[in-house]
């Protein structure tokens, strides 16, 4: 018996893409993504997500929107508002924090949530935001591979110690730490080698932008570990309320692609109608 795929949604409002948004969300704020978090934590969803950029160039955000919500603050005061529900960020740029930054502040939010931090990560690729930032561009990706190496070793630990590539550091305290040692780290990218560094690093990969073709021949290509998580997202929102069949149909093909959990989109075109296609995916369940 396939094992039953689990849910998450891509959190409305607090992030912004061309075409990719309702109207509605223009002008919504806290007030609604409050609602959306406990409505879906009593339906059962298992995470919410939130991604990070600092600072998007102009021209650029015609591209990739310009609303990002900093999931520390967002994250924090949802924690507050809740008490199952899982934060992952989907994902947090490597370059831009030192990874004792990362242990500390969202090691923290893991001590303010009860441990619910989902902690997924990336190697960036806006280069103007490196440059603002101060980041290193060129090379970023064997930064990125020593900071999960330092994350690894330093998360939930008072006085960690590491002597990698791009970071060192020993006999320096952190307190608060976070309430475990074994961080959920999903990995995300769309490459080959996105994949392997969440194989070798990570506890899951989370890709974005890619077929569902594509996605069975990067993972047919490589052995995952046991309890390897791979959390897809599907390329096209869904519409449970409106099409439950097409729905089950897309969620079988992701199953079939090597999903373990899904990061969902809906159609919708107000809170309510959010809402109702959140309940609408929650009583279909064809995971």
């Amino acid at each position: 018996m396939a094992k039953q795929l689990r849910y998450g949604i891509v959190t409305p409002v607090v992030t912004m893409l061309p075409r990719a948004h309702a109207q509605w969300e223009e002008s919504a704020g806290l007030a609604e993504v409050e609602r959306i978090a406990v409505a879906a934590e009593r339906m059962g969803y298992e995470f919410l997500t939130c991604s990070e950029h600092v600072a998007i160039p102009e021209p650029i955000a015609a591209e990739r929107g310009a609303r990002y919500w900093d999931p520390l603050a967002a994250f924090g005061y949802l924690a507050g508002r809740t008490t199952t529900i899982k934060f992952a960020t989907y994902v947090l740029v490597l370059g831009y924090h030192h990874p004792l930054e990362i242990v500390k502040r969202y090691g923290t939010l893991d001590v303010v949530s009860d441990g619910r931090l989902i902690l997924g990560v990336g190697v960036g690729s806006l280069e103007e935001e490196f440059t603002v930032l101060g980041a290193t561009f060129d090379g970023r990706g064997d930064i990125a591979d020593d900071a999960l190496r330092a994350l690894r070793a330093a998360w939930g630990v008072s006085m960690p110690t590491y002597h990698g590539t791009h970071y060192r550091f020993e006999a320096m305290v952190i307190d608060p730490i976070a309430p475990r040692t074994d961080l959920p780290l999903w990995v995300g990218g769309r490459t080959a080698r996105s994949l392997q560094r969440a194989q070798e690093l990570g506890t899951g990969w989370a890709p974005f932008g890619l077929s569902t073709t594509e996605i069975r021949r990067l993972l047919g290509a490589t052995a995952c570990p046991d309890g390897f998580e791979v959390v897809l997202q599907p390329q096209h929102p869904f519409d449970p309320g409106g099409e439950p069949d097409r729905v089950t149909e897309q969620v079988e093909r992701l199953r079939n692609a090597g999903a373990t959990a899904l990061a969902l989109r809906f159609v919708h075109h107000s809170l309510d109608h959010y809402l109702e296609q959140l309940a609408a995916m929650a009583e279909l369940n064809p995971g």
